[in-house]
């Protein structure tokens, strides 16, 4: 053979196989790693990364395999290394490989996101990195039962009409009083507190209990089915005593209860139809309170139950003085 054939065959064995991108542009696949290299540009998805090979080979996997020459490694016609991979993840991997240690993301999908990476990459430091954080989320106690605080109108509305679920609302302001307590008022409105609490823990996933303290209310529940109000129990009054005015806040518990199991029918839109509609109209007998009902065309009424006004001592002058209840 002569020397001319000769280094005609050693020319032909230095060049890489070639076959076509689906960009358009030539890649080579290239069988002998990275040994030969200090840099590397990679192209992860679309995500351009440049690192050395010596952190690509800290860690005994795909990408080591790559620099060693144990796995095949595409480059394109700029001397990108092409990986088809989604890159989103990929510098948190490549941060790792070069310090040992990440800061991993809080939300468990991100967390599984960010394993199934380190999976694909054989990056086991990583993998057990991923592991024992997305145990930790499971071992942390979660509450089972949880109680919304409405913090606008807006916020009010749009968890009302778009929960599934019927929906119980105390309205507490205690600040909000412009005349002083009766002596039992304010038992009665921690009463208020503490059945709103028994009753959210009792019907917990059943229906959804939140709180309201910016309304103007001193102590009102409201009860919503499917979006609406269905019913109000307001346990404020105004007592006219001989000197000046009193709040009094009364504790109507068997009434509020039965508001609560009336709101269940509700439940996975079984209020819809003529049965329910019929069941909440018998369902709300006289009791010792005033109701009110207001309604407007095209609208359910809305139960509206009241405690008694109380006028006890009127102003008038001595032997005048008489009591009355409305």
């Amino acid at each position: 053979m002569s020397a001319e054939a000769s280094a005609g065959s050693v020319a032909a064995a230095s060049v890489p196989a070639t076959k076509s991108s689906g960009w358009g542009s030539e890649e080579k696949g290239v069988g002998g790693g990275l040994a030969g290299s200090k840099y590397v540009k990679l192209n992860v998805g679309g995500s351009l990364h440049y690192t050395t090979v010596q952190t690509l080979s800290k860690e005994d996997g795909l990408l080591r395999s790559m620099c060693n020459g144990g796995a095949e490694v595409t480059i394109d016609s700029e001397g990108w290394v092409v990986l088809d991979r989604c890159g989103h993840h990929f510098g948190l991997v490549l941060n790792f490989m070069r310090d040992g240690s990440v800061p991993l993301p809080e939300s468990h999908r991100e967390l599984e996101e960010v394993l199934k990476e380190a999976q694909y990459y054989r990056v086991q430091g990583l993998v057990q990195h991923c592991t024992s954080a997305m145990q930790k989320q499971r071992d942390v106690y979660e509450g089972v039962c949880r109680i919304p605080m409405i913090t606008s109108a807006k916020e009010e509305q749009r968890m009302i009409t778009t929960c599934r679920k019927p929906v119980v609302k105390l309205q507490n302001n205690r600040g909000n009083n412009k005349y002083s307590y009766t002596s039992n008022s304010d038992d009665n409105l921690l009463k208020n507190i503490e059945l709103f609490d028994k009753l959210g823990l009792r019907f917990n996933g059943r229906v959804l209990f939140v709180k309201d303290v910016l309304g103007d209310e001193i102590c009102c529940w409201s009860f919503y089915g499917e979006g609406r109000k269905i019913a109000e129990v307001c346990c404020t009054s105004i007592v006219y005593a001989t000197e000046k005015k009193q709040t009094k806040v009364e504790f109507p518990e068997a009434r509020i209860f039965e508001e609560t199991l009336n709101i269940l029918i509700y439940e996975n839109g079984r209020g819809s139809g003529p049965g329910g509609v019929a069941l909440l109209e018998s369902s709300s007998p006289g009791a010792s309170q005033s109701e009110e009902e207001g309604a407007s065309a095209g609208d359910r009424r809305v139960r509206r139950i009241h405690v008694r006004r109380h006028i006890m001592h009127d102003e008038r002058g001595h032997g005048q003085q008489t009591v009355y209840k409305d």
